[in-house]
């Protein structure tokens, strides 16, 4: 049974992430389009979630996610970089007829959703339908929260999120056939996330987490799983 009010992940000090509530855990497949385009997101294997668990984030676990306690022995340093400020301080805008899109580079997760059917920073820049509504896809079905896409509030200059995706809290461990290398921990649903040294970072409605242990902006997914070919023996093509 879960328990949002109890749900909370915390970045141990050079070991794994620690889940409480009964977080539910379950694969989250990266599908592609008949272009071969990151288009959809498909829902995998579950996995059991007690109360209490915890995710392997050196990469080095042969119980993927969970943790083994491999880091205790192989050197992992889980040192976190990544930027505390609030999403809206690190993201850049971009102005379009339609909508606006918010990007913050440094969460990118390289799930490439921002690529199908055109490049989002173009496509926000035109006018019509079928740019608008790609662009705020596009933003959707970013996993680590990256892209953002907004529309002006009626009668006033105020901004609100457009096309925002309403997720249940869970996390999903992101596999990218296409790649053939498997992805980080889709946080999902608002879940806080607390750093090892207690301090909490911006609850926000999507985030990714490494687990490849190699991010340079951890404790964020940085992309770097597709470089070094990072595979947790579930990734599947089928």
């Amino acid at each position: 049974m879960t328990d949002d009010k109890k749900m909370r992940i915390t970045v141990t000090e050079n070991g794994p992430y620690q889940v409480e509530g009964g977080v539910p855990l379950a694969q989250q497949i990266i599908e592609p389009n008949e272009e071969g385009e990151s288009w959809e997101w498909r829902e995998g294997r579950t996995f059991d979630a007690p109360q209490s668990y915890r995710l392997c984030r050196c990469g080095q676990s042969k119980n993927k996610p969970f943790c083994d306690n491999s880091h205790l022995t192989n050197g992992f340093d889980g040192t976190e970089t990544a930027e505390r400020a609030p999403y809206l301080e690190q993201a850049v805008g971009y102005e379009g007829p339609e909508v606006t899109l918010t990007d913050a580079e440094a969460l990118c997760s390289f799930a490439r959703f921002c690529a199908a059917r055109g490049n989002a920073w173009k496509l926000v820049r035109q006018d019509g339908e079928e740019a608008r509504e790609l662009v705020k896809r596009a933003a959707a079905h970013c996993p680590s929260g990256r892209l953002v896409a907004w529309r002006p509030v009626e009668g006033g200059k105020e901004l609100e999120r457009a096309g925002e995706p309403i997720f249940e809290p869970s996390i999903g461990v992101v596999e990218d056939p296409s790649l053939g290398v498997s992805s980080g921990l889709w946080v999902r649903g608002g879940i806080p996330v607390h750093s090892a040294d207690g301090t909490p970072y911006e609850v926000r409605n999507r985030m990714m987490l490494c687990r490849c242990g190699k991010s340079e902006n951890k404790p964020f997914c940085d992309g770097t799983h597709a470089e070094i070919g990072f595979n947790d023996g579930l990734l599947t093509t089928e």
